[in-house]
């Protein structure tokens, strides 16, 4: 008979056989998965450096690298409204080595404002993780004399058709929600869209235009320095960085400008994968050194689950088609 050390050692061997040949019998897929990432991982930006959804993709990045062990590379896919980018990922392997900052560009404006979106923004793709907003608002200039909506609205009035609001081109979202304004405060101002957010920026700055309406933490700097005024915060509550400045709700009027973030993956990651990047998102999204380095450029988290984010993401499309309807920019 074999010694009790010689049948421990048979055992084990016996064990580890069983585990070898258990492993081998499993799907390529599954053991892919359980080892998930084994190489670097990509993640589409869809616009180019500089704007908040590029931000949040290179502040989160080296965070995700070191829970997870592999590089997390931002890709930058700007062009079409985002469309270029939700286009590649869906097309991409659902293996876990693409991603995307998704927004509302691609995903909640585009389907309404354009004809040829080849991609459902909802079903064609696996919404994993909220990773936090920027909220828009009423910047003018100084030359305008206004302090507060009420201001704006009154010269408005006083001047039909004759005040300018400057956006970073027809059709975005600062596009639609000045016409939305419009609408809800019933004035006539003069749309004038400029090409991007940096030249919108230099218009207002350069006197070309009274007002526009885009993220008021994105133009702090300008804000203290006087040569920008703030007259109203478009979130659901004051924002932080500006705790004097009332939201437009405060003002009389209920609107929200919301261009949210997200990580999103292309249709079909296996849901292993997704719950793996989703907890570890969760966890860095509490924790204080990585909300406050989003908070730089104006970044908001809100705890969201992930079947809450896929319903977000179907809300904000619906909450977007009739305002894009009602600007004239639908269907083009």
């Amino acid at each position: 008979m074999p010694t009790s050390a010689t049948a421990r050692t048979v055992d084990r061997r016996r064990a580890l056989q069983s585990l070898a040949a258990l492993s081998l019998g499993l799907p390529w897929a599954a053991r892919a998965q359980a080892a998930w990432p084994t190489r670097p991982v990509k993640i589409l930006i869809s616009f180019p450096p500089g704007g908040s959804s590029d931000f949040v993709g290179r502040t989160l990045a080296p965070f995700l690298a070191e829970q997870l062990g592999q590089p997390f590379v931002v890709d930058n896919k700007p062009g079409a409204g985002g469309m270029i980018a939700a286009e590649a990922l869906k097309k991409e392997a659902p293996d876990g080595y693409t991603f995307m900052i998704s927004n509302n560009a691609p995903f909640s404006i585009a389907p309404t404002q354009f004809k040829n979106v080849n991609y459902d923004a909802v079903k064609d793709f696996t919404h994993i993780t909220y990773l936090g907003s920027t909220y828009g608002g009423c910047v003018a200039s100084p030359k305008l004399g206004a302090r507060n909506l009420a201001d704006l609205i009154a010269k408005a009035r006083a001047n039909p058709g004759k005040l300018t609001f400057g956006s970073s081109g027809t059709g975005s979202i600062g596009h639609i929600f000045g016409e939305t304004f419009k609408r809800m405060a019933k004035v006539d101002m003069l749309h004038v869209p400029y090409k991007g957010a940096a030249p919108l920026r230099q218009g207002m700055l350069g006197g070309e235009v009274d007002a526009m309406f885009e993220s008021v933490t994105g133009n702090l700097a300008f804000l203290k320095a006087g040569t920008m005024v703030a007259l109203g915060s478009a979130s659901p509550d004051r924002l932080e960085p500006v705790p004097d400045l009332p939201t437009f709700r405060e003002q009389g009027l209920d609107m929200i400008s919301e261009n949210w973030h997200g990580l999103t993956a292309p249709p079909g990651l296996p849901p292993a994968i997704a719950n793996r990047v989703h907890q570890v998102l969760l966890a860095l999204l509490q924790r204080k050194d990585v909300l406050e380095k989003l908070a730089v450029y104006g970044v908001f988290y809100k705890p969201m689950t992930g079947p809450g984010f896929q319903s977000y993401v179907a809300a904000q499309l619906d909450y977007w088609r009739p305002q894009i309807i009602a600007a004239g920019v639908a269907g083009q």
